[in-house]
């Protein structure tokens, strides 16, 4: 099992040329960073998952591209993903540039993590219906894979619709980074099985859901499909829960405030995990 770090990279955290080395010496696989655009103020929004109002790291969140593209340059092997990028708040042809620039940069080390989003406000800023943003979602995907893999690209669908383009760089990972689907909604496990190449669930007793996972990509005749979760503890009894389980790799968070409390974290998290690490 692979071990990852995940932080929300902002104008007042550790800086990604800090925090990303230092979690490659460690031995963590993966870095992983948030996102929200913004956070619309006129009805102050809940997290669904905190039921509170939210911290301010979630409206001073830097680009994640930008912000991984800093930790590609300072390190050589750690893997550098989106947890995740809110697709139905971007350009598809704009995001398609942006992310095989940044696997080129790394030299093959993207992973693009992509999410409905659950912010209504925030996700209609950008002109996507809050009820159509999983249509929307999958034919920004279908559109960017096209991008990715065809020398000449074009797409024609309800949501997006562009003809025949050239458009490089071409990502480095072949036939493309991989595509790891976030959320655990009733319908997300169909949604990863018919177009991404691994599941991120991000709350809810999503261990007990792996089986079902597996059972609809046999079905498809697909192989296993790999899964990246969140914890939280951290402790033996939890890692041991996520081995048993076949979770590939578990993400855990460092704090958003300040360069001592993440690296405060991240050496506890680094003890915790020592064992299982690459």
């Amino acid at each position: 099992m692979k071990f990852g770090i995940a932080i929300f990279p902002t104008d007042y955290s550790i800086s990604m040329t800090e925090l990303a080395p230092a979690v490659e010496e460690r031995g963590f696989e993966s870095l992983w960073v948030a996102e929200h655009s913004h956070i619309p103020i006129a009805v102050p929004p809940s997290h669904p998952t905190m039921g509170s109002e939210l911290p301010r790291e979630y409206w001073h969140t830097l680009d994640p591209f930008v912000a991984l593209t800093g930790a590609a340059v300072v390190t050589r092997r750690l893997l550098l993903g989106t947890g995740v990028c809110l697709l139905v708040q971007r350009d598809p042809i704009h995001t398609a540039k942006e992310t095989a620039s940044l696997d080129h940069l790394s030299g093959g080390r993207f992973l693009f993590g992509i999410g409905g989003g659950w912010n209504r406000p925030e996700v209609e800023d950008h002109g996507t219906p809050f009820a159509q943003r999983w249509a929307v979602l999958r034919e920004r995907v279908e559109a960017i894979k096209e991008i990715w893999t065809r020398e000449e690209a074009e797409y024609h669908g309800r949501h997006v619709d562009f003809g025949r383009m050239w458009s490089w760089p071409k990502p480095v990972q072949r036939p493309h980074p991989p595509i790891i689907l976030g959320g655990n909604g009733p319908n997300t496990l169909r949604r990863v099985v018919r177009y991404a190449d691994g599941w991120m669930p991000n709350r809810g007793n999503w261990v007990d859901r792996i089986p079902e996972l597996q059972e609809l990509a046999a079905a498809a005749g697909r192989p296993p499909i790999p899964v990246t979760g969140y914890g939280s503890s951290a402790d033996p009894e939890e890692i041991e829960s996520f081995r048993r389980a076949g979770v590939e790799r578990v993400i855990y968070y460092v704090p958003a405030d300040g360069r001592d409390a993440a690296l405060r974290r991240l050496d506890q998290l680094t003890e915790r995990v020592r064992p299982g690490i690459g």
